[in-house]
């Protein structure tokens, strides 16, 4: 008897759970699918280093069953960004912006100051039009002259969901990078998960 009642415990434990996963997740998915959404950055986003639709934006797209816009631009400073934002971003009327901006302003030696003015600039002129923005921050302790701090201090300003750093774990991993800066396709499908699981937030 006591056999019986913890087997039909369990079948109804298993039934449930079933329910709750495969009735909230597809919803979820299917909610941003339906939505415009546009990765706006350098060559993180644009792919620099992955195989064909192997880029971050791509393998987005395929998690989430619906189209992704890939606005990258291999070189991009925040400045550069900036004058391109009407015409790349805001003359399609996202839903979401997925922003990786900032590596090549450190890089360069831009101020971090000016970089983050025009980031902040960027975020804002997003968010006027009532559109979701998170951003994949990046952090090189030691040398990054600030900018890992910046970010946090650009997300607590202007309430952007914030990926603290996008290639935690990945930058320096042989098996998840195809050259010293950009990740392979693997460490792009991390990037795209990162980025799903903070627009699942949303």
């Amino acid at each position: 008897m006591k056999k019986l009642l913890y087997l039909t415990l369990c079948a109804a434990i298993l039934i449930l759970g079933y329910r709750i996963f495969f009735s909230s997740v597809p919803e979820k998915t299917s909610d941003i699918a339906g939505q415009t959404i546009i990765c706006f950055g350098d060559s993180l986003t644009s792919g620099t280093g992955a195989g064909r639709e192997m880029d971050y934006p791509s393998q987005l797209s395929r998690m989430i069953a619906g189209p992704v816009i890939n606005a990258g631009v291999s070189g991009d400073t925040t400045a550069h960004a900036l004058k391109r934002l009407e015409r790349d971003v805001l003359s399609k009327s996202p839903d979401i912006v997925l922003i990786t901006l900032g590596g090549n302003d450190l890089k360069n030696g831009v101020a971090r100051d000016a970089a983050f003015e025009n980031l902040k600039a960027i975020v804002d002129s997003i968010q006027i039009t009532g559109a979701r923005v998170v951003v994949g921050g990046l952090s090189f302790p030691i040398r990054d002259r600030g900018f890992g701090r910046a970010y946090q201090e650009l997300a607590d300003e202007t309430g952007a969901v914030l990926i603290p750093n996008i290639l935690e774990g990945i930058m320096g991993n042989r098996k998840l990078m195809s050259d010293p800066i950009h990740p392979n396709d693997a460490g792009y499908k991390i990037i795209a998960e990162r980025f799903y699981e903070a627009i699942l937030q949303l």
